[in-house]
């Protein structure tokens, strides 16, 4: 009988194998685009994808030197937004005070990316929306096409994996695809520019 565990990581691997790899290629080349013109990336999640974004924010910031960040940095913000303004548009609030521009992008961690049909992970669906409205670019790693994300962002990543598999999936290939992004060569700083960085 094959192990619990055993299974799971050969779901895992075949999971891998499907992932669109030029997708990833083209995230890469945004970011260093983002990054050469100066630009800021809003990570948003909810959920297993908020603890995800923090972790991609952080490493952006401190590995690939870009400016990054997620709207869980300031839970007292945004318990206040989801008290005052509602849950559903409280991310969207929060990229409205951080004054999103076509500038730059948002990353979407999700598993239903704000889903359409199913009406799931609202808030978002509506953050979303409001990006694609002000022109920012859509990036993230999602576990479904059906949602807002992979509607309304051409460089989303779906992650292609069956129903009883789609959130470990989905959020453990958010991992894996921050350090495979941050780590890319087209996102290597050289010395003299770290330097500059963090004199």
């Amino acid at each position: 009988m094959t192990s619990y565990a055993a299974s799971f990581l050969q779901t895992l691997a075949l999971t891998a194998a499907r992932i669109d790899a030029e997708a990833v290629e083209s995230m890469a080349r945004s970011l260093r685009e983002l990054r050469q013109a100066g630009g800021r990336i809003f990570v948003v999640g909810v959920g297993g994808g908020a603890a995800n974004a923090a972790h991609l924010v952080g490493d952006l910031r401190k590995i690939a030197g870009i400016e990054a960040y997620s709207p869980w940095d300031g839970v007292a913000e945004m318990t206040a937004w989801a008290n005052d303004e509602s849950w559903d548009n409280s991310i969207k609030r929060w990229l409205q005070s951080s004054r999103l521009s076509p500038r730059d992008a948002i990353v979407v961690f999700s598993v239903s990316g704000g889903d359409l049909v199913e009406g799931t992970s609202p808030a978002i669906r509506v953050a979303v929306t409001y990006a694609a409205q002000v022109g920012a670019r859509i990036l993230g790693v999602v576990g479904t096409d059906k949602g807002a994300a992979a509607s309304l962002g051409p460089e989303v990543i779906v992650i292609p994996s069956e129903d009883d598999t789609r959130v470990a999936m989905t959020e453990s290939f958010q991992c894996v695809l921050t350090h495979l992004l941050v780590f890319h060569p087209l996102l290597q700083l050289p010395q003299p520019e770290r330097a500059e960085l963090w004199p």
